[in-house]
């Protein structure tokens, strides 16, 4: 059982590909991406993966890293003391006429997102006392509307009123927690706090399936240095400026049979990730060499001596 959780937020500062394994129409390796909802997701198994490495980049000693992930040779040894839940979006880029690109989120993301904060010990509540159609949004920045519409892409929308400044206060929290304690995040710290904007469920799914990155690859011969016939392949990527969401379980750390030494608690494991991995780049999913995968993380939540973690209530 899991004695202590985390909020981890993942903010994209490269293009990521996680892949599916599957092609999907005119596009050779998708991204993952949830059966249900068809939002981009991140495998768990991958991003613990990729924290077990950046451990070991950051000086985490091996024995410590096979301590708290589990053995690297023997895995009947004992189970690892930690583990990451799936990342789902929270907020996903779009391209705006004005001010370059907003922030789009959705009921249905801000609701999640508010569920799995709660089981973190984070009151990070949805808030919103309205709920945009698909052809209305939410915009805190008027700066962001062409007359009197906030036109994303193609598609113009109504701009219905923020009541009671909920987006607002929604907007700052995560900009406090997602995007906390780096200078050099300092300008995309203010937009997301001026350029969240909410839009259906259904416009926000279309998004996150038709705004990702696609980009062609050739396969070169390396005799003749040319193009290699049937050579060319399409990969998708999800965006730089993507917001995701996981959760970070600890336990007591586990041992070998018969093993008299005393075990890292929960709180100790959870401890020790968030020195070595918060405010860090981790590189998840594939294409490491060509720089794709890399998100800046941050931790969130959590409880000590009971009491709940309640700063940046939404």
């Amino acid at each position: 059982m899991f004695q202590e959780k985390r909020l981890v937020f993942m903010y994209a500062v490269s293009p990521v590909h996680m892949g599916s394994g599957t092609s999907l129409g005119v596009i050779d390796n998708p991204i993952q991406r949830e059966r249900h909802t068809g939002h981009p997701v991140f495998a768990g198994s991958g991003i613990k993966g990729a924290a077990r490495e950046q451990a070991a980049a950051s000086g985490m000693s091996k024995k410590e890293i096979n301590r708290i992930f589990g053995p690297d040779t023997d895995a009947s040894e004992h189970a690892g003391a930690v583990s990451f839940s799936d990342a789902q979006i929270v907020a996903f880029p779009v391209r705006s006429l004005k001010e370059g690109f907003v922030y789009a989120t959705c009921p249905m993301a801000l609701a999640r997102l508010a569920r799995i904060a709660s089981v973190a010990g984070l009151k990070m509540q949805n808030g919103l006392t309205q709920t945009p159609d698909d052809e209305q949004a939410i915009v805190k920045d008027q700066g962001l509307l062409s007359n009197g519409k906030l036109v994303l892409e193609s598609y113009e929308f109504d701009v219905i009123e923020d009541e009671n400044g909920k987006l607002e206060e929604i907007a700052e929290c995560l900009a406090k927690h997602v995007l906390s304690g780096d200078t050099g995040f300092k300008f995309f710290k203010e937009k997301l706090e001026k350029h969240l904007v909410v839009i259906s469920d259904s416009q926000f799914g279309y998004f996150v399936t038709n705004a990702t990155v696609v980009e062609p690859h050739v396969r070169i011969d390396d005799a003749t240095g040319t193009s290699d016939d049937g050579g060319l392949f399409f990969t998708e990527n999800v965006p730089p400026e993507s917001i995701f969401v996981s959760i970070l379980m600890a336990s007591q750390e586990r041992t070998k049979k018969g093993s008299s030494e005393k075990g890292l608690s929960a709180q100790d494991i959870v401890e020790k990730l968030s020195e070595k991995l918060n405010g860090s780049l981790l590189q998840v999913g594939g294409d490491a060499t060509t720089g794709r995968g890399q998100v800046w993380i941050s931790f969130a939540g959590g409880s000590t001596n009971g009491q709940e973690d309640n700063h940046g209530n939404s």
